[in-house]
Formats: structure tokens, sequence, C-alpha cells
């Protein structure tokens, strides 16, 4: 016979797998309480009683999916602290293109549906769980680009990098598996060759840049 403590667990981890789900489907705004509990098979009063209310119940729902995602899909994609930084940089993009292609890791498709009506509820938990890893990518591009660049420059870079691999249309083709027509954007039907080209793009880049540097001191 189940305890009653197993009962409260269970129930727990069924109100949160159905709020994962529903928001994915609803965005925050759309998703009620009763839908999540009927796919639950519990009652109103428990999110009320494990959760407190629907905006931690949200939250919640991004941070368990989060937490599994990196658990997935580690942040530094198995590479070593001591690789050399191209190979550290290969293993955080194929890292991240991994998590945004796998359909089971809901964070980001939670995170797309904030993205197109927000709440703000979001905000506090994300910057607590990405900046950490934000900041890891940051020091590995001034690493990439030398004691000579600015603030801005390791920021722009930053940014270009993650932005190749977040493209939401792009990602959501290769989960999908989708054919298109000519006028379509390209399908990436191997995540290890766009990688790939992802960090031969951007340390090119990352190169002519601390050449500019080097000229720019030399002057």
């Amino acid at each position: 016979m189940k305890t009653p403590r197993k009962d409260a667990v269970k129930t727990q981890q069924s109100l949160l797998s159905s709020a994962i789900q529903v928001f994915v489907e609803k965005g925050y705004w759309n998703a009620t309480i009763a839908e999540i509990c009927e796919r639950a098979g519990a009652n109103i009063a428990a999110v009320n009683y494990h959760f407190g209310d629907k905006e931690t119940l949200y939250r919640q729902a991004w941070r368990h999916s989060f937490a599994e995602s990196m658990k997935a899909y580690p942040p530094d994609g198995g590479v070593s602290e001591s690789a050399p930084a191209r190979e550290r940089l290969l293993g955080r993009v194929k890292a991240i293109l991994n998590r945004i292609a796998d359909q089971r890791n809901k964070d980001f498709l939670i995170f797309h549906m904030e993205l197109m009506n927000s709440t703000g509820l979001l905000h506090e938990i994300m910057q607590t769980e990405v900046r950490p890893l934000r900041e890891k990518m940051l020091a590995l591009v001034r690493e990439l680009l030398g004691p000579g660049a600015s603030d801005v420059q390791v920021q722009f870079c930053e940014i270009c990098i993650v932005s190749m691999c977040n493209n939401p249309m792009l990602m959501r083709n290769v989960a999908r598996g989708a054919q298109h027509d000519g006028n379509d954007l390209p399908i990436i039907g191997d995540i290890e060759e766009f990688a790939e080209h992802v960090v031969k793009f951007s340390l090119a880049g990352i190169a002519a840049i601390g050449e500019h540097n080097e000229k720019r001191a030399v002057q």
C-alpha cells in the first residue's frame, strides 16, 4: 500500500509534468489550472497545496524543464576545461544546438511562448539560471579574442555565436524534420556539421577582430 507521502510526491510530479505541457502548448495566459489538474488527474486544491499559485507553478515548470535540459545536454558539451579553446567552443555550441533541437526539452519551448506573449514572470529566475552560462561563454570569447578586445567586442561576438544557435525557425525545422521548398529556410539535417560551421564562422570573425585590434595597437 502506498504511503500518503508517496501519493503526494506523485501528485506533485504529475501536476508539474502536466503544467509543462500546457504551458508549452498555450503559454501562460491561455493555460488554466483546471486543464492542468484535469490532465494530471488531480483536484484544483492540489495546485495550491504543492505550488501556491499559478505564477509559482509556471516558474517551477520552467526551472524543472531547464534542469532536465542541462542534465541531458551539459553546457560544456562534455569537453574538459583544459581542452583547447576551439574544442571548448565547439562543445558549447553543440550543447546549445542539441538542447533546442530535442523536442523532449521543454525549457526552450516555454521560453519561446514567453517571448510571444510576455508575462515577466521568468525574468528573474532565468537571470539566475542562464547568467552563469553566458558568463562562461563570454570568458571563452574573451580568451579567443585576446587581451586587446574591448568589452563591447566580447559581448557582440558572444551574441552572434549564441544567435546562430538559437535561431528558432532553423531549430524548429531540425526538430520537426520537415521538408521545405527552395523559398523556405534550409533544413539543418546534421547538427554536428552545422556546429562545426558555426565555430569556423565564429573563429574567422574573431580572428579578423583580433587582427584589427593588433593593427590599431601599433598605430
